[in-house]
């Protein structure tokens, strides 16, 4: 690669802004050694990897990067067979070996759908046996612990011993000295590793001793005193013995841990890949990049969608994205344009995309982004004049454009900014159509600026040139930063000097200076540009527009699926509940029958119990078949929920067919009596009748005998105990309806303790019934648990 280029662009800058995402500061240092491949297979399989990263990390896995010590040259030491490494070093290889263990089960534990990370994370080490003795034998800071060994633990405990009765005896010693001889607020202290006590000067004769050092005036001397040294000498007997001890400790775990050298070497550069690869997904998750489709070098064909300028994204808090799109035959793009458009800007943006992907990194893209991999890139941005080397700004161009046709072919990106400037503008201009067209011939993908105006009519002679533009508001004299293809820019110098303020006396001379054909293509591309921004505020609208109705058609489809669910819902509760309401009555009418053949017995009174029985189930078929109908025939609005009821007022039974009289209101359900029956409805099964079919109010009805029957056989309880489990389904089901019918607001189930499988047989058959809004078990007054308590809805 070009290393102007990569200056120029700032691609280091850009590998530091992806660094500062690793978890390490070797992941982060592998990420700043990244270079642009020229590989479109390598460039592939990297953004690949990034990509399955930032699936990892989106997952709710919760997974970091773990620590990852750098532990190279001690793993290259520990290949030396007798080597020892302390124990801050074997303390990090204990580090290494738990993150790898960490990772690769992290990675491991996930679906097929991550090839590449699994691959990387099946090399990784995993011994947690030796983890585990690192663990023993040292502490968080390397230490070896004092249970490493019984040997160690005996000298380190001597040592404090011994340490303390040293640090009691000179204490008491220094005490005992003459107070000419004391210094003020003194203690024993340590000198050259042995302990002393500070003397005056005037008392060394009288303390005796060795001399260790003394203070800065040299008034005072830290003195070790005869009663000291035999002492002394003990405790530095004891930190040798503790000294051999660990280094044998050491050499043991070192030792243990040298077969394992490969594997973790491995683990520790798999760990710093998977960091790599951890940062630059990161990145893309914070830029909401997506990797583009990676052509072959050469493929005449660019498009960038929503792209940022990388640098500028993340110092900026707001960028305005460009998109960029060359088809096959369009190798160069002239920009043209008034400063302080963003044209440089663009410029740069697009070199660093393109270096960015071909080194593996996600860069500010949106979907649907297609580049084809540059082997060589050249750039020629920026004032780069020179006084050292005698050159000037056009000389400067001129070694930089030199470079670039002694290099550039059709697998090449070419960015020059400024083409032609520098000198004087008919010889710039000349010179720069000179270098374009070339560039256009050889089919390397070219992007230019200028200010040039004759370079605005290249695009008409020359196949392959195209004219851009980064759109400029012409009424606030503000830049849009919005790139256009296919129409050059006007300069704009004579409208912003009129908006600063310049005499218009002077502008007017200055526009007449102008030849005639410029000013007639200026005017053109005022036109062009402002029907182009009217164009693109429609383009925009129509956009708003049409995801609006997107989104209302999308709400009416749901709305209606839901309405469709809700009738099928209805209907078939309706049913439900007329069938159960009939078949009911079928069960009283045949209790009846059996009333009557008890007092006579007669065959025409069989006759009428079967005509009886027929004419019921005939009513109920009728109502199973006819209930959708009626469903779907009900009004639309005026639901009990959106009217006011109150007991008294008459009422239309939706899932029934049948009008009544509201009774009583209670938690959101009503109670009414329709003929000789009373139910507990929701209110939404209920629609109000009109005001002229109200009345006044009518008399209660006196229910009839097998209301009252119901009524009076209705107990607060009923006992299950010895039963079968079919008899209970059947004995508890007619129990239930007869305290629900009753009005009873709580039922005692007695099913006794036992084995406790009648007692689980009952609960089930609660836990389907959506009549009972609580079932618990009984309180000790209530039969503890041999007792369930229901409570209705």
């Amino acid at each position: 690669m070009n290393p102007h280029a990569l200056t120029v662009l700032e691609y280091r800058e850009a590998l530091d802004l992806v660094a500062r995402s690793a978890s390490s500061a070797l992941g982060a240092d592998a990420v700043r050694a990244l270079a642009p491949s020229t590989e479109p297979e390598w460039v592939r399989a990297e953004l690949g990897r990034v990509e399955e990263m930032r699936t990892f990390l989106r997952g709710d896995s919760g997974w970091q990067v773990p620590a990852i010590p750098d532990v190279v040259e001690p793993l290259r030491r520990m290949r030396v067979e007798g080597s020892v490494l302390d124990g801050p070093h074997l303390r990090d290889v204990g580090t290494l070996l738990a993150s790898s263990r960490t990772t690769r089960r992290a990675v491991m534990g996930q679906s097929a759908a991550l090839p590449a990370l699994r691959l990387l994370a099946d090399g990784l080490v995993e011994a947690e046996r030796e983890e585990g003795e690192i663990a023993r034998t040292l502490d968080e800071a390397g230490v070896v612990r004092d249970e490493a060994s019984p040997v160690l633990y005996r000298a380190r405990r001597e040592i404090r011993g011994t340490r303390s009765r040293l640090v009691e005896r000179l204490s008491a010693f220094m005490a005992s000295l003459p107070s000419h001889m004391q210094v003020t607020d003194a203690s024993v202290t340590v000198r050259e590793g042995r302990y002393v006590i500070p003397v005056r000067r005037e008392g060394r004769g009288e303390v005796g001793g060795i001399v260790h050092g003394e203070s800065a005036t040299g008034a005072t001397l830290f003195m070790e005193p005869p009663v000291a040294v035999e002492m002394m000498n003990r405790l530095r007997e004891l930190e040798a013995q503790e000294a051999r001890e660990v280094t044998r400790i050491l050499r043991e775990l070192t030792a243990s841990l040298r077969p394992l050298q490969p594997r973790m070497l491995a683990s520790l550069q798999a760990l710093v890949v998977l960091d790599s690869l951890y940062a630059r997904a990161r990145y893309a998750l914070r830029v909401d990049g997506r990797a583009p489709v990676v052509l072959e070098p050469g493929t005449e064909e660019v498009v960038l969608v929503r792209a940022f300028h990388p640098l500028l994204l993340a110092k900026l808090p707001e960028v305005v994205p460009f998109d960029l799109s060359m088809d096959p035959g369009e190798r160069t793009l002239l920009i043209s344009g008034p400063n302080t458009g963003g044209k440089t800007v663009l410029l740069k943006a697009v070199g660093l995309i393109a270096l960015m992907t071909q080194s593996g990194i996600i860069p500010p893209l949106g979907p649907g982004s297609r580049l084809p991999v540059f082997r060589r890139f050249y750039a020629d941005i920026g004032d780069e004049q020179s006084i050292e080397a005698s050159l000037s700004t056009f000389s400067a161009h001129l070694k930089n454009i030199r470079e670039v046709l002694e290099g550039a072919d059709w697998e090449s990106l070419v960015l020059t900014d400024e083409i032609g400037s520098g000198t004087d503008p008919q010889e710039g201009a000349a010179l720069a159509r000179a270098v374009l067209v070339e560039l256009t011939r050889r089919s390397s993908f070219t992007i230019a600026t200028t200010h040039l105006g004759q370079l605005k009519l290249l695009a008409t002679d020359e196949r392959g040139i195209v004219n851009g533009s980064l759109q400029f508001d012409a009424e606030r004299l503000r830049p849009t930063y919005r790139l256009l293809k296919g129409i050059p820019g006007r300069s704009y110098g004579l409208a912003i000097a009129r908006r600063l303020g310049l005499e218009p006396r002077l502008l007017e001379d200055a526009e007449s200076y102008l030849p005639q054909g410029e000013r007639d293509v200026g005017r053109l591309l005022l036109d062009l540009e402002a029907k182009e921004q009217r164009f693109a505020a429609q383009s925009v609208e129509l956009e708003r527009l049409t995801a609006e109705t997107e989104r209302m058609r999308a709400d009416l489809a749901a709305r209606e699926l839901d309405l469709r669910q809700r009738e099928k819902d209805a209907e078939r509760r309706a049913r439900q509940q007329a069938r159960d309401m009939l078949l009911k009555a079928r069960a009283e009418v045949e209790a009846a029958i059996r009333d009557v053949r008890g007092a006579a017995d007669s065959e025409a009174l069989d006759d009428a119990a079967r005509a009886a029985r027929r004419r019921v189930e005939e009513a109920a078929l009728r109502q199973k078949e006819k209930a959708p109908a009626e469903q779907r025939a009900r009004p639309a609005g005026g639901r009990a929920t959106e009217i006011s009821l109150a007991p008294g007022v008459r009422v239309r039974i939706e899932s029934l067919g049948r009008t009544g009289t509201v009774v009583d209101l209670r938690d959101g359900k009503a109670m009414v009596e329709a003929g000789a029956m009373r139910m507990l409805l929701p209110r939404e099964d209920l629609t109000a009748l009109p005001a002229g079919d109200q009345g006044p109010q009518a008399p209660r009805i006196k229910p009839s005998a097998g209301f009252m029957a119901a009524m009076g056989d209705a107990r607060p309880e009923v006992d299950l105990r010895g039963m079968r489990p079919d008899e209970v389904d059947v004995i508890l089901g007619r129990a239930l309806d007869d305290a629900l019918l009753a009005g009873l607001p709580s039922f005692r189930i007695i099913h006794g303790k036992g084995t406790g499988v009648l007692r689980a047989h009952v609960r089930e058959l609660l836990k389907a019934d959506r009549r009972i809004s609580v079932s618990r078990p009984g309180e000790l007054f209530e039969g503890g648990t041999g007792v369930t308590v229901v409570e209705f809805a």
